[in-house]
């Protein structure tokens, strides 16, 4: 690796770079100020904000506020970075200025130097960042990364999560077995009606997120350093907006209160609730997987999630939920994020937030966890698993609450002393109820017929 330098400036003076870098040295202030934890900007966000470097020159051209030569230059570098070119070049550590204000200089002194390259004399603060500060380009940043996130992948993989348990349910609709409630034996209910409570519970979240993003659309650009827009041109909000909308095909606009966007982080909150709400969600149908998968001879077998790998380096032939468990691990970490996005929102002391680089990292994280899990939870544990009928029907025939159904028959307390009875001489409730009352077998039958028990009034 070549420790070659070259030597840059700025306003406070000059510092050695890397030869062959593209950024400058506010960068290079920031990579030596922050070397905290190796966590960069999520490429995401870096491709965010080159978006919004892009459109700024479309809206200052626009505004006769920057000449073609330099507005084309800025947009030719700009999509470079948007292509997913020069990765390398965006080394800063998450832990930074509260503002993003290092991450901003870096994405502005790449452009600039790219620009640069081919011939064309672009400043980094005057013609990059021109109409701009980074504490109305950050803010602005996490919401267009973040509603393209969920628009072009969540929102997808959730549908597609949804989708595929629907599927297995049509496919299980006849099989019935033994409900639970506080992890004891309740009454029966079929496998459809409990995947498709699964479902339920996950289009709650499918239909927040788009009002969620309705609202991150609108955003702070054009606010600049407090929210009164100094040093840009009064259409340039509506102009950034547009060129924005145009670029990613989704419709931004600009907020009327930009105060509002760079001093609070609540639309973030609200955002991040939701996928913390779809975190939780995914842990619950994981847990009810490994319930329904463990044993298979000492737990419940009730189903056999498809087998994907060794389970232990010391038990042959031992086989784990390995899905499961690896989105019940993302649903943890998700939550932890959003105890991290909550505290870090509580930052806006007067007219700026001053954690934004931290509520964009873990926002960003959590999309990425949450859209991997939703598509390997549905292609690898829920399209594929196999139901264990003889085990479902053996604890359904000896299920003593099954005796819930003649209480309007017998009463409460008599229906309670059969239940017991069967339950401590592990006999079919069937065979102890036509003891214990004066109901024939055909009688009972049917009204302890596990599947008629599934069916509501």
């Amino acid at each position: 690796m070549s420790h070659e330098t070259r030597t840059e400036s700025d306003s406070m003076g000059q510092i050695e770079v890397p030869k062959s870098a593209l950024y400058g040295a506010q960068t290079q202030r920031a990579v030596n100020n922050f070397p905290i934890s190796g966590l960069t900007l999520p490429t995401e966000l870096i491709k965010a904000i080159a978006r919004i470097k892009w459109s700024a020159a479309a809206a200052n051209q626009q505004c006769a506020d920057l000449d073609e030569e330099k507005a084309t230059a800025i947009q030719a570098a700009a999509q470079q970075i948007i292509d997913g070119q020069h990765t390398d070049q965006f080394p800063i550590d998450v832990f930074q200025t509260g503002s993003g204000t290092s991450s901003n200089m870096n994405v502005n002194e790449v452009i600039a130097h790219i620009a640069q390259q081919q011939g064309v004399d672009v400043h980094p603060n005057d013609d990059v960042n021109r109409s701009q500060s980074s504490n109305d380009t950050i803010p602005t940043a996490i919401q267009i990364a973040s509603v393209m996130a969920v628009e072009q992948k969540l929102q997808p993989a959730l549908k597609h999560l949804i989708d595929t348990i629907r599927k297995k349910a049509v496919e299980l609709r006849d099989v019935v077995k033994t409900g639970r409630t506080h992890l004891m034996d309740a009454m029966p209910l079929t496998m459809a009606q409990e995947l498709n409570a699964w479902a339920g519970q996950l289009e709650l979240t499918a239909q927040q997120l788009p009002q969620l993003c309705e609202h991150s659309q609108v955003l702070p650009q054009g606010g600049t350093a407090i929210g009164t827009g100094i040093n840009a041109p009064e259409q340039f909000a509506d102009l950034f907006a547009r060129s924005l909308s145009e670029q990613t095909g989704i419709a931004f606009k600009a907020s009327r209160n930009p105060f509002t966007g760079i001093a609070g982080q609540e639309l973030n909150v609200q955002l991040h609730g939701q996928l913390n709400t779809l975190a939780t969600t995914l842990l619950k149908i994981s847990n009810d997987l490994r319930w329904m998968n463990s044993g298979p001879l000492a737990g419940l077998g009730e189903i056999q999630l498809t087998p994907l790998q060794p389970g232990s380096s010391i038990m042959p032939g031992k086989v784990n939920p390995v899905i499961p468990e690896a989105v019940a691990m993302v649903a943890a970490q998700v939550n932890g994020h959003h105890t991290t996005i909550t505290t870090a929102a509580q930052q806006g002391n007067f007219q700026l937030n001053v954690m934004l680089p931290v509520i964009g990292y873990n926002l960003m994280q959590s999309l990425g966890l949450l859209t991997q899990s939703c598509q390997v939870l549905a292609d690898k544990a829920v399209a594929g698993f196999e139901v264990n009928h003889d085990n479902l029907e053996k604890a359904l025939a000896k299920n003593p609450i099954l005796v819930t159904a003649l209480n309007p028959v017998i009463g409460y307390s008599k229906a309670a002393d059969i239940a017991k009875r069967a339950y401590k001489e592990k006999r079919p409730i069937i065979d102890v109820a036509e003891e214990m009352t004066d109901m024939d077998r055909e009688q009972l039958a049917q009204l302890l017929d596990p599947k008629s028990l599934t069916q509501s009034d």
